[in-house]
Parts: structure tokens; C-alpha cells; sequence
């Protein structure tokens, strides 16, 4: 991913605020937000989804959160969403176009399993019909996860 890429999904992803930029690492990248405080790593699906599609992992310094995982889909999810990281399967909760871990247990296993796969996808049965899938490189995603830990942990 080029570092304009990067900055079009720094855009692309949250509502303006003071952010700034941990780094870029491969297909993924890092930022911080200083209001409210939040870190997290981020990365486009690959393609050219019908709706820009993200994966997120954030931390929450002042509400204790750490590693939440979230997606947003490429279309209107209805019904389960399933996420293929490596070998590893999970049923996400989803609601729209939003899709999340269930719990902070399922979140640190999908971490986990990202650290050791190359890819993962996202699949669900769109709300208009039929299926779809959002497919993510994982090349840097580990660096920019510490990256976001980090960021966080020296500021907060």
C-alpha cells in the first residue's frame, strides 16, 4: 500500500479529529486519535468492493478497551458473518454494515490468528441477496497492531 493510499484511508475511516499517524506497514497502517483517545490498526479490503470495506483493531485507553475488533462490510449484512483468518473460523455479530467480534476472548484469538496467517475474508449473505466476501492481505498487520498497543500505552 502506498503512503497515499494510506492517507486516503486515514480520510476514508473516521471523522475528522486530531489523528495522528503511527505508521504505515505494508497493507495495514496505525494512527492515534487524541479526542477521544484511541489507537488502532487499519486496513482496506482488497478489490473494489461495491462500499469501501475496512478491518479495525482499536484500543480505548480511558474505557479499558484493548485489541476490539470491527469490520465494516462491503454491503449490508443479513443474518451471520464469517470470518476466515488462515485455518481459524469465526461467527461474527453484525448489525448493517458492521460486523464485530462477540467478546473480548473471540477478539484475542482473531488477533492470535492474524499474527500467524497471510490472509483472511469476511462473508456474509447480503441484505439484497445473495452473498459476498471482503478479502484483506495480511502483510504488516501484526507491526501496525503493536504499533496501535504501543501508541496508546506511551500516551496514555
Amino acid at each position: 500500500m502506498t503512503r497515499l493510499a494510506a492517507l486516503v484511508l486515514l480520510l476514508l475511516a473516521a471523522p475528522l479529529a486530531a489523528r495522528e499517524s503511527l505508521g504505515v506497514y505494508d497493507s495495514w497502517a496505525a494512527f492515534r486519535d487524541t479526542k477521544p483517545a484511541r489507537c488502532y490498526a487499519i486496513a482496506k479490503a482488497q478489490g473494489s468492493p461495491p462500499a469501501p470495506a475496512y478491518a479495525t483493531i482499536s484500543n480505548w485507553p480511558e474505557k479499558k478497551v484493548r485489541g476490539a475488533v470491527h469490520f465494516v462490510l462491503s454491503r449490508e449484512a443479513s443474518g451471520g458473518v464469517r470470518l476466515v483468518v488462515g485455518d481459524k473460523r469465526f461467527d461474527l455479530v453484525a448489525k448493517g454494515r458492521n460486523a464485530w467480534g462477540a467478546d473480548a476472548r473471540q477478539d484475542a484469538a482473531i488477533i492470535a490468528a492474524l499474527r500467524s496467517a497471510a490472509r483472511m475474508s469476511v462473508s456474509a449473505t447480503s441484505a439484497k441477496g445473495g452473498s459476498f466476501t471482503d478479502r484483506y492481505a495480511l502483510a504488516g498487520a501484526a507491526t501496525a497492531i503493536d504499533a496501535a498497543t504501543v501508541g496508546c500505552a506511551r500516551r496514555s
